[in-house]
């Protein structure tokens, strides 16, 4: 991997711990090592989906990466995981509305 490419993938990943511990914080939850390990590896893996996007736009400049990340860090992964869900849905019944 490329110096520049490690240094955004250790960027997203300190971005979305930050996300994660920022949101435990600001919380009424009580907080312990569990959930603030927790917190930190969700935040984390879910900033680096960010990455993503360079899949499809190859020249996406890292501040426009950056960006992405902060906002799936903020959404979190239960409304990630809830959007998978239902896009699996839709084309799991498509298909068998396809093949009766």
């Amino acid at each position: 991997m490329p110096n520049g490419e490690t240094s955004l993938f250790a960027k997203l990943i300190l971005i979305g711990a930050l996300i994660g511990v920022g949101q435990l914080m600001v919380s009424n939850e009580r907080i312990t090592a569990r959930k603030l390990v927790g917190r930190t590896i969700l935040g984390s893996a879910v900033s680096l989906m960010a990455g993503l996007a360079l899949l499809k736009f190859d020249d996406m400049p890292e501040l426009a990466v950056i960006g992405v990340a902060c906002a799936l860090g903020i959404l979190g992964s239960a409304v990630i995981e809830e959007y998978f869900k239902r896009w699996l849905d839709q084309r799991l019944t498509k298909k068998r509305d396809e093949n009766p």
